[in-house]
Parts: C-alpha cells; structure tokens; sequence
C-alpha cells in the first residue's frame, strides 16, 4: 500500500508569529498520527524558525515554489540551494502560480530537476479549469501536463515523486470534485500517463493527493477511494482542525 500523504499549502498567509501560534497548537497532535506522512508549507519567511520548532518530530516541512537555478541575479527568487537546509518538500506548478505568474510546463519541468538535484521531494500539481472541464478536455489537459512536467525523468526519480491533482474549478471555491470522478481522473488520466511512460509498476507506486476545497468533513470520502493516497489542503490547513482533517483521512484509509 502507498504511504498516504497529506500536506497544508498556507499560501500567502501567517506572519512569522502566527505560523508559530498555529504550529504550537497543532504538533504533538499531528505528531500522533503515525500512518501518514503530514507535510507543512508555510510561507519562505516561516521556514526556518519552524523547522526549528518542528525539529523533533517526524513532520516535515514543505516550501510553495522555488526557481530552478542555484543562485544568481534573479531579484525575488528563492533557489534549491537556500532550501534544502531548511525543508524536505516543495510545491512545483500549482494552478495559481501557473495562471497568476504566467508558469508553463517547461518551467515547471526545469523546477523539478533542479528539486530532486537538492534532495527536495516535489509535490507536482496539475489540473484543468473549469472551461476545459466543462469542453471534456480533463484528460488531454491533465495528460499533457504530466508529460510536460516529467519529461526527461527517470522512472527512479519519479517513483519518489508526489502528484497532486487540483482541478482549478475547486480550489478555494466550495465546489470539491466527486471522490468518483477525482479517483477516475488519477488513476486513468494520471496514474495511466505515467505507466505509459514508465511502466506500470512505477505508476503504482507514485503517490497521488487530491486538492480542491478539501475539508475535515469530506476528506474522509476522497481517501477511501483507492487511487487516491492523500490530499494537499489549502484553507483548512490554516486552522487547529487540520489535525482533525488528518485523523480523518488516516482513518479512511483503515490505518
């Protein structure tokens, strides 16, 4: 069985000291949940001081983006290099980053090389919006972003990649997919380009998160589906009651 995997995306929210707040609040809680990897991604300016806070249990610490040179006149970026002292994950090709900062396949691909180069396991987000979704392109859109964002990988480094598939048209909206319908297009769409590409054992054992409007009261409907091996929580991870979200999800995978 697939490790499950849930992680907190806190997008642009908490300053330093609220990130601590919340941190205090939830670690010995979240630290208690054994049966599946948890993952924290504040802001870069709440890294290091909660790496520091987070140093003696086993739940890790993601970045949002990075760029894919290691250092140079790049004004506002943040390299590989500055994170991998500091965290074990980060968040590559997010649907925001893509529509709001003009982000493309090729960059993302770029982005994850330069990741695994540093000994960052990435979390690759792709996804359709809901005009695509709605014109039945799901499958070509989300397909060609997989093979877009993997290309010249090799089917070891993939094996320990995280895919996180985030339909636009649910993110922040309320309007969650279906565990149906998001296990369908994980495990055809994106579980089956990649066995296209590597072979089916190295699809099966990629892990897959759903993200899109994911909270306490559903997470339980979308990890009890057999493709889908965790999820990549937005809003809800910005409250004390992740900890539940994350009790819950476990629990549906009988663990």
């Amino acid at each position: 069985m697939r490790r499950p995997i849930i992680a907190g995306n806190w997008k642009m929210n908490k300053t330093i000291a609220e990130a601590v707040d919340l941190v205090r609040s939830i670690r010995f809680a979240l630290s208690e949940v054994k049966a599946a990897d948890r993952v924290l991604c504040p802001p870069f300016t709440a890294l290091a001081t909660l790496r520091e806070l987070l140093q003696a249990t086993d739940i890790g610490l993601g970045a949002q983006d990075m760029y894919w040179q290691d250092k140079g006149a790049y004004t506002g970026e943040i390299s590989p290099v500055m994170l991998e002292e500091l965290c074990q994950y980060v968040i590559l090709g997010h649907s925001e980053r893509r529509a709001l900062f003009g982000e493309t396949d090729e960059g993302v691909n770029r982005k994850v090389k330069a990741a695994l180069a540093h000994g960052l396991t990435p979390i690759i987000c792709v996804g359709e919006t809901e005009a695509q979704h709605d014109a039945g392109q799901t499958e070509a859109v989300v397909g060609g972003q997989v093979r877009g964002c993997l290309a010249g990988i090799t089917a070891e480094q993939v094996a320990g990649f995280v895919v996180a598939y985030e339909p636009v048209w649910a993110i922040g909206t309320g309007k969650a997919a279906t565990a149906a319908g998001a296990g369908a297009v994980i495990g055809l769409t994106i579980r089956g380009t990649i066995a296209e590409m590597y072979g089916e054992a190295t699809a099966q054992g990629v892990r897959i998160q759903y993200g899109g409007s994911v909270t306490p009261d559903n997470i339980a409907e979308f990890m009890a589906h057999p493709d889908i091996d965790g999820a990549l929580v937005g809003g809800a991870s910005l409250k004390p009651d992740f900890v539940d979200l994350v009790h819950n999800g476990a629990r549906a995978k009988g663990l």
